[in-house]
């Protein structure tokens, strides 16, 4: 009997790191590396964003692939973030802490499960609710950025408003567009996502992790302001 590989081996296989770098994250933070354990989600994110691309290039697209992208990211993006913060910080409140902690990977459970509900075809032109892996990548840049056996003042009194207002942005109505194609037809269709990119990358090269908090803060900011004005425009017209 001969082992037939598919080519949605290949982005599948992706998907499986992005869910290791997970896995990995909640150890590595159990055993006091913040730092690392905060890395390790962005390390899965750029898998999670190479499945797709991956994808896409074999057009190996399917039911299954959406299935197991949701499964790992739950625990890449919801467990693991949601650990980091526990054991950084809300371990103090005791079982409050616990539940507060708990929002992102909650929240990011129902996200996922209603893009999986509502998703027709594989292209998506906008999100429906904040992604997870944005909502976990502001976390751990927010812990990159800020924790230094422990968060000073002011930066810890944003660590509460912080997860409530990604929690809840996750399970919103308010779209959040996807970014296009690496392509010149890409450039052309959407100009300002590829001047914010640029814009983002000054940011990290300049200040390093506090520039890729702010720019995952801008890129939030963003969405709620665009949802604010299409409100605005379809009441006035």
């Amino acid at each position: 009997m001969r082992l037939q590989i598919t080519p949605s081996v290949i982005p599948n296989l992706f998907t499986a790191m992005n869910m290791f770098c997970g896995f990995l994250s909640i150890i590595t933070a159990s055993n006091g590396n913040y730092n690392y354990a905060a890395w390790l989600i962005i390390i899965a994110a750029v898998f999670d964003a190479l499945d797709g691309l991956v994808a896409r290039l074999t057009k190996s697209s399917s039911e299954l692939g959406v299935e197991l992208d949701s499964l790992s990211d739950i625990v890449s993006f919801g467990c693991a973030p949601s650990f980091l913060l526990y054991v950084t910080y809300f371990y103090q409140f005791d079982n409050f802490g616990v539940i507060l902690s708990s929002l992102p990977l909650i929240a990011g459970g129902f996200r996922l499960a209603r893009f999986n509900v509502q998703l027709v075809g594989f292209e998506k032109s906008f999100f429906l609710g904040l992604p997870i892996p944005t909502a976990a990548l502001t976390i751990a840049s927010f812990v990159l950025a800020f924790y230094n056996n422990g968060y000073p003042k002011p930066y810890s009194d944003m660590i509460i408003p912080m997860v409530f207002i990604v929690s809840y942005l996750m399970i919103s109505n308010i779209r959040y567009e996807s970014f296009p194609r690496f392509s010149l037809e890409g450039i052309k269709e959407k100009p300002f996502h590829f001047v914010f990119l640029l814009i983002a990358m000054l940011l990290v090269v300049f200040t390093y992790t506090k520039g890729l908090f702010y720019t995952f803060v801008l890129l939030i900011v963003i969405g709620i302001f665009r949802h604010i004005y299409y409100l605005i425009k379809a009441r006035t017209a």
